[in-house]
């Protein structure tokens, strides 16, 4: 459908306005939301991550990408839970305690999102206990940390081990990332996986959701 290639361009060219113009159009001639989804806009942001991962497009791009993105699943998403739509897997994710940066964790949120996941944003300086009260509420697949300072990262070891003592471990997945993070950090804390761009993340995402 001629729709369905240009919505992947919007979103590529982070056409916001042209992207709700086509959903609403789309919408009206009463084509249904998990179609839009699954065979335009879950393509169109995996296309965003291919091209980004191999460097034809960079974070500023990304970003309006993202900001498309945010605005088509706007109108979609009362429709989708009308219909019972589900998604195909929930992750709860944010920046440990003390740390302040997003900029990473919301696009690792938008490329879950682009992907047909439900994520639950506990926002930024999160405590262990934020994470363990979310897992309670929310019970995800997954549990994602970020933290972008070395003296913050620590935090993530903390997280992991108020998840354990609350009995919650072995009924989620962690990952783990941002810039001072590595594998072998991972390894240390007991982390599930760990990724080191929100391309890789979603990637891992659902590969431990394919695990679970």
């Amino acid at each position: 459908m001629q729709e369905f290639e240009e919505l992947k361009d919007c979103l590529q060219n982070g056409e916001r306005k042209k992207i709700v113009t086509i959903v609403e159009k789309l919408i009206a001639d009463n084509i249904s939301p998990v179609t839009i989804l699954n065979d335009a806009l879950i393509p169109g942001m995996t296309r965003v991550g291919e091209m980004m991962k191999c460097g034809e497009m960079y974070l500023p791009e990304v970003l309006h990408s993202a900001g498309a993105m945010n605005a088509a699943m706007d109108i979609l998403k009362p429709l989708l839970l009308k219909d019972n739509v589900k998604p195909v897997g929930r992750i709860v994710m944010g920046t440990v305690k003390g740390d302040m940066h997003d900029i990473g964790k919301n696009l690792v949120g938008i490329m879950l999102k682009g992907a047909g996941m439900e994520v639950i944003d506990i926002g930024v300086q999160a405590p262990p206990g934020k994470f363990v009260e979310a897992i309670k509420t929310h019970n995800p697949a997954v549990v994602g940390m970020s933290a972008m300072l070395t003296t913050t990262m620590l935090g993530m070891k903390t997280t992991v081990e108020a998840i354990s003592a609350a009995g919650l471990r072995s009924s989620v997945k962690i990952i783990i990332g941002g810039a001072p993070v590595t594998q072998r950090f991972a390894d240390e804390i007991g982390a599930d996986a760990y990724a080191r761009d929100a391309v890789r993340a979603a990637e891992k995402v659902k590969e431990l959701l394919a695990a679970a």
